[in-house]
């Protein structure tokens, strides 16, 4: 009998499955033309979603890299794990509960590529990872005496990676680009690799609705004079500025998909694909202006509500290339990541495996979120909130008498702060108290790691 060659990475008994895990940094939920935006291209992307599963309605427990990129390593919510910027490193308790370590302990090849952004204990990084080429801003370096954007470097990182896979050992790649976060330190913010250059020159980006001055005049003072505004003046003070700074943006995220499309081709060259599943998402969402605002933090869906598809090529074709509308959260992908692995999740993981989710099936699903950010910073406001598919409540620690009150059916753009009228006092009420209990639980969370 012909015994048919051993394909690398690939277990004879067809068991385990690869995972390429792709992380990008500020990309909004509406970026990717498989969302609906008619102006960005996202050719791999937009495959992604036909040959998987796009979920519409997912979120970040917390809309800023560091405590968001935590809560990805570890499943759990900033007010458990409590790291963010300026805080000690994340703790042993939750990396040691972290998918990269999970995985590695149970056989798997694990390598990262991009920003880490998150501090660990030392030694912690080495535990995590078998190849790890941690990458820094500016986008534009000057490497062996030729200037090249980082996307494409770690495009070349990941490659080399997935030649490196040995044979019966399945891997986990994360790649996780530092586009498109602008370069702040820059006045030109937004740099983009040159073979995406020419896109979206002739064209006039759409000013939304909400970038009018009115939305930023009906805050209150202390949501007016925040970082959000400080970065927007940045980029979008004038019309000129909107339209260099979003073609920027688009660039960077076309750039990634351009690296995107290469890695994937990598993978089918080295026979890895069909055994490779790929999920593609983002640490946060980002304003464009909206409300007078750049950046994120805030608890608005176009601040917390991040892409995200899932493409498992072992999937019946019957299941795949529909969008699901469950709310799903940043935190449920370590533990969908162990569940695909066939490892089991750690009871503290606080996010559920999506798995459920994957068919065209209806499981039992959760009908609301909890969202939070915690960073004590003078420009940043503390918030919290709660979201169901209908209402979404919010809440400022540090300004106990405003809260806002959206109806998300009739007002998904968030315009009209119902929290004043008095016949949505019931509902806020049970939204508020709805918040409290999330709170008291996961304060209670945070003790059994302690």
């Amino acid at each position: 009998l012909a015994i048919k060659p051993r394909i690398p990475g690939v277990p004879a008994d067809g068991g385990r499955p690869n995972i390429l895990f792709i992380l990008t940094d500020d990309q909004r939920f509406d970026t990717m033309g498989c969302a609906g935006n008619r102006i960005i291209r996202t050719p791999n992307v937009d495959a992604l979603a036909r040959e998987g599963v796009r979920f519409e309605k997912a979120f970040v427990t917390t809309p800023i890299c560091a405590a968001s990129r935590a809560s990805l390593l570890t499943g759990t919510f900033e007010r458990t794990h409590t790291y963010t910027f300026t805080k000690p490193p994340l703790a042993r308790a939750f990396t040691d509960i972290s998918y990269p370590v999970l995985l590695r302990q149970a056989g798997y090849r694990t390598g990262f590529v991009g920003k880490f952004g998150v501090a660990v204990e030392k030694g912690v990084e080495e535990e995590m990872f078998d190849f790890a080429k941690f990458t820094n801003l500016p986008h534009v370096q000057t490497i062996d005496g030729v200037e090249r954007h980082m996307t494409e470097v770690e495009g070349e990182y990941a490659v080399e990676f997935l030649r490196g896979v040995k044979a019966d050992q399945p891997f986990c790649l994360a790649w996780c680009p530092w586009a498109p976060h602008a370069d702040d330190g820059d006045p030109k913010q937004y740099f983009w690799p040159p073979d995406v250059d020419g896109l979206y020159r002739d064209l006039d980006i759409p000013v939304p609705e909400m970038a009018a001055p009115a939305y930023y005049e009906a805050q209150p003072d202390f949501l007016k004079n925040t970082m959000s505004r400080t970065r927007w003046a940045w980029r979008f003070d004038t019309p000129e500025k909107y339209q260099t700074m979003v073609k920027g943006y688009y660039r960077m995220i076309s750039g990634i998909d351009l690296v995107l499309g290469r890695i994937r081709a990598e993978l089918e060259r080295l026979g890895l694909a069909r055994n490779t599943i790929i999920l593609y998402t983002s640490d946060n969402g980002y304003f464009l202006g909206e409300r007078g605002y750049a950046d994120k933090w805030l608890m608005y869906d176009l601040s917390t509500n991040v892409p995200l598809v899932i493409c498992d090529p072992r999937a019946p074709r019957e299941e795949r290339g529909f969008v699901r509308s469950e709310l799903t959260l940043n935190i449920d992908l370590p533990a969908t990541l162990l569940d695909f692995a066939g490892i089991k999740v750690p009871a503290a993981i606080q996010g559920r495996s999506l798995r459920p989710l994957l068919g065209r099936t209806k499981p039992a699903w959760r009908r609301e979120i909890f969202c939070e950010e915690l960073w004590d910073h003078p420009e940043i406001p503390q918030s919290e909130c709660v979201r169901t598919d209908r209402w979404k409540y919010i809440q400022y620690p540090k300004h106990p008498d405003y809260v806002e009150l959206f109806d998300l059916e009739n007002d998904p753009q968030e315009k009209h702060n119902l929290a004043g009228e008095a016949r949505y006092g019931a509902t806020l009420e049970d939204l508020r108290a709805r918040c409290g209990r999330w709170i008291r639980d996961l304060v209670e969370a945070r003790k059994k790691f302690l």
